[in-house]
């Protein structure tokens, strides 16, 4: 009996290890599982895209370490890779600073049937460009005074326009900075500009309050979502991009509701910004 006893709680102790050490392992595979109907609704979508010769642009724009490349591959994982792109830009070369700046990201927009995700876009001269030196004042605001009608004109031309802004806190950043640094598999993501990323942390904070509250507009609204939770920062943005189309086939089962403390309403996120840092906005 008294060995039966020892069995058991050996038994016990080597059940907690496994759990344990398969956990992470587990809750990927349990998060996995929830996302997959939502990509499958995004297959009907990207189909309904072809069919009705649609023009898709989805901006993803956020802090380093916002999860905007890790969310864009989340959504287009089961997608016909013939009709999407992925677009990531690099510097901009001595010939795009002699274009107008717009240039370089038209030449990567959709054609009928297609759906283009920027990974950064045009937004990079309202936050990251001006912060760090990359273009001059007057660049800064002519871009700010041209963008709404530069988008008004591509929407009224049957391009569909979905701005996303992911909003994760300093302490989340700082956190997944140090992950990448320690972990042979991310380093590659960290970059000399991150590591500036909690330096110029207020002023992001400023330029993120100005973009959103004056280029938020009817035709190319922006949609804030909080991302310190990755999984249902991912959820959330894929029922976003299904509820912006009438397609065929939605499966009635799902539930398409936005979770609203994941999804901000621009005016609440605004508010909320001036609310904790009066020093910022006064």
């Amino acid at each position: 009996m008294e060995n039966l006893e020892i069995i058991n709680k050996q038994l016990q102790e080597e059940n907690q290890v496994l759990k344990e050490k398969y956990a992470p392992a587990y809750k990927l595979y349990q998060e996995s599982k929830e996302l997959e109907p939502y990509q499958a609704e995004l297959i009907k979508l990207q189909k309904h895209i072809e069919r009705h010769n649609k023009k898709l642009v989805i901006l993803v724009e956020g802090r380093d370490a916002a999860g905007k490349g890790t969310l864009i591959g989340t959504i287009s994982t089961y997608m016909n890779p013939k009709h999407y792109r992925i677009v990531a830009l690099g510097k901009p070369s001595k010939e795009n600073k002699s274009q107008w700046y717009f240039q370089r990201y038209v030449n990567h927009f959709p054609s009928a049937g297609e759906i283009v995700f920027f990974d950064r876009s045009w937004y990079n001269r309202a936050m990251v460009e001006p912060i760090l030196n990359f273009c001059t004042q007057e660049e800064h605001d002519i871009f700010m005074k041209d963008v709404t009608q530069f988008e008004q004109s591509l929407v009224h031309n049957k391009l569909v326009i979905i701005k996303l802004y992911l909003s994760v806190n300093k302490t989340m950043q700082l956190e997944r900075f140090e992950r990448r640094r320690s972990d042979p598999l991310r380093s590659w993501k960290l970059s000399e500009i991150d590591l500036q990323a909690q330096i110029y942390w207020d002023d992001f904070s400023k330029m993120k309050y100005k973009m959103l509250s004056q280029t938020h507009h009817e035709d190319a609204k922006w949609n804030v979502i909080r991302s310190n939770n990755k999984h249902q920062a991912r959820i959330e943005v894929m029922k976003l991009i299904l509820n912006q189309f009438d397609y065929e086939d939605r499966d009635q089962s799902l539930s398409f509701e936005h979770d609203m403390s994941i999804v901000i309403p621009i005016e609440e996120e605004l508010k909320m910004m001036k609310a904790t840092r009066k020093d910022l906005f006064s």
